[in-house]
């Protein structure tokens, strides 16, 4: 062959495989399950802690869809019923944040995600976070894909409802379970950097597991980052929702209602 034909071959070879990295795509179905330590405020609850209960539950665990390709992905919760209400009794959960439609583009390293603040939409545009993943030998079967350990240390602000309080950041422990077998460095929420798609994450009190993985559907979808909304960085963001906690903190201390009562989140 030569050499004028050599680099024909490559270059051919080259644009089949932009065109196959582009036409690929795929759809991840992940569920949310996080262990609870509850703690009232209040003496008077009465027998309402298992309702309690039951209603955080179903509130944490959801299921997510990521539908990917090599470069981008749309990461977002599929619709449910609204939980169970409380009747008259009023129930603030501490630590709560915003969760919406993400969008991420892994080759230019920054994210897109929608949120949802007392019924105001943002827009969070950052850039990814770069994670310093630790990999293991460890395997395990994740259904059909055989999976390696990796694990990081990540650094997170503690969230404050007073601007006195001075405990500063704290430190937790991630483990991801990813396959090799999706060449794709992607996961569910902001997670991603591995090589191949994480099927399995753990932290604090959470778990995030992969219930089902469909590769080149028929009906393909157009991954593109979501519009609506006040666009703000991660940052000012963060500002804003502390502001309103600690707006709704002041409101519930002031309210007399005997009814109320506030729980607390732990794991």
């Amino acid at each position: 062959m030569t050499r004028v034909a050599t680099v024909f071959l490559i270059a051919i070879t080259c644009v089949i495989s932009e065109s196959y990295a582009q036409d690929f795509q795929g759809v991840a179905t992940y569920k949310t399950q996080r262990k609870l330590d509850i703690k009232m405020d209040s003496t008077q609850v009465g027998g309402v802690q298992d309702q309690i209960m039951a209603m955080l539950k179903k509130q944490f665990e959801k299921t997510y869809t990521l539908t990917f390709n090599k470069a981008h992905s749309i990461y977002k919760e599929e619709e449910s019923l609204a939980p169970p209400s409380m009747g008259g009794s009023m129930v603030i959960v501490s630590g709560m944040g915003g969760s919406g439609e993400l969008y991420k583009n892994t080759k230019e390293q920054y994210y897109v995600r929608q949120s949802d603040l007392f019924g105001k939409l943002f827009l969070i545009e950052d850039k990814l976070k770069e994670t310093d993943w630790k990999l293991h030998s460890d395997t395990k079967n994740i259904g059909t894909y055989s999976c390696y350990k990796a694990t990081t240390e990540q650094e997170q602000d503690a969230f404050k409802l007073d601007e006195a309080d001075t405990s500063g950041k704290t430190t937790t422990t991630v483990t991801a379970w990813y396959t090799p077998q999706i060449p794709v460095s992607n996961g569910p929420d902001e997670f991603q950097g591995l090589p191949g798609l994480i099927l399995e994450l753990s932290y604090d009190s959470q778990t995030i597991l992969c219930s089902k993985v469909t590769l080149n559907p028929k009906n393909k979808t157009t991954i593109k980052p979501p519009t609506n909304g006040k666009s703000v960085t991660q940052s000012e963001f963060d500002t804003i929702m502390t502001k309103k906690m600690n707006e709704m903190e002041s409101q519930y201390n002031d309210d007399d209602d005997e009814n109320s009562f506030k729980i607390e989140i732990g794991g």
